[in-house]
């Protein structure tokens, strides 16, 4: 008979424990069913940015995340229904965009993403949140480049395999020394080293490297406008529903002065006057 209470205590115990294991396993999907329909609290979302851009999106030594599309994508998700500890940013080098969204490693992607007909045969986009131009970094005190013809004759450096530097030799400055460097840093050094004239890419990025403490006062940029670059969130094709809602956070970010402020957090120590926000035309 004592046997007996033991077994029947040991039973209950066994179907108490799994009865909290199904009820926890329950809860649990539950919550991440939920987090995709909006019907309780989300998970987690997965944004791609650049770890490497100071200014627009960069990974610092102590974990940390910084720039401008980092303010953009903090600010969208928070729409969506994310806190910041609840967002998981991932690192979008240039070449895995697409791939990155296509494959579902992230929800979106907000890496100085210039929207072109050729990206969107993949992926969608919201916005544009930002429009930049190709521009030239020199050294503040250089008053000889004021604009791409002066280049002629001169060392211009862009990291390899950027469109933007044969841009500017094949169109406007054919007798520039075009130098390719596997970096914006090691252009930056050369730059302030005086082995290269100028630095050109998008005016965004420049100015995220002229705003760096560590750089302020040894460079500007020309303020030229050779290029538009109108930077999108990527998300992917056909969702139709997704686009909607980013558009709509990038509008209340531009309207409530939250995107004004972040420009001038992010590029302003480099004297980069910024255009204004463009208009949402992304979905419409």
């Amino acid at each position: 008979m004592k046997l007996s209470k033991v077994g029947a205590a040991a039973a209950v115990a066994v179907a108490l424990a799994l009865t909290a294991t199904a009820c926890g396993g329950d809860s649990e999907k539950s919550g991440s069913d939920a987090g995709a329909s909006g019907s309780a609290k989300k998970d987690k979302i997965v944004i791609g940015i650049k770890f490497d851009q100071p200014g627009v999106g960069l990974k610092t030594p102590d974990g940390k995340f910084t720039g401008f599309d980092v303010d953009v994508a903090t600010y969208v998700a928070k729409e969506l229904g994310y806190e910041p500890d609840q967002i998981e940013f991932k690192q979008a080098v240039s070449a895995e965009r697409e791939n990155l969204i296509s494959n579902g490693d992230v929800k979106l992607v907000v890496a100085s993403y210039s929207i072109n007909d050729k990206r969107k045969e993949r992926v969608d986009f919201a916005g544009p949140y930002f429009l930049a131009h190709q521009d030239l970094l020199v050294r503040a005190d250089d008053t000889s480049i004021t604009k791409a013809e002066d280049l002629n004759k001169k060392k211009l450096c862009s990291v390899t395999g950027s469109t933007s530097a044969q841009n500017v030799k094949t169109k406007l400055a054919p007798e520039a020394d075009l130098q390719q460097l596997g970096g914006y840093s090691e252009c930056l050094t050369g730059l302030e080293n005086k082995t290269v004239d100028a630095l050109t890419t998008d005016n965004s990025i420049l100015a995220g490297y002229a705003s760096q403490d560590k750089n302020k006062g040894k460079f500007k940029l020309v303020g030229l406008s050779l290029s538009n670059e109108n930077y999108g969130i990527g998300l992917k094709k056909g969702d139709k529903e997704l686009q909607t809602k980013v558009n709509a956070a990038i509008k209340k970010m531009e309207a409530d002065g939250a995107w004004e402020a972040a420009v001038k957090k992010n590029f302003g120590p480099s004297g980069y006057k910024n255009e204004p926000a463009p208009a949402v035309t992304e979905g419409s």
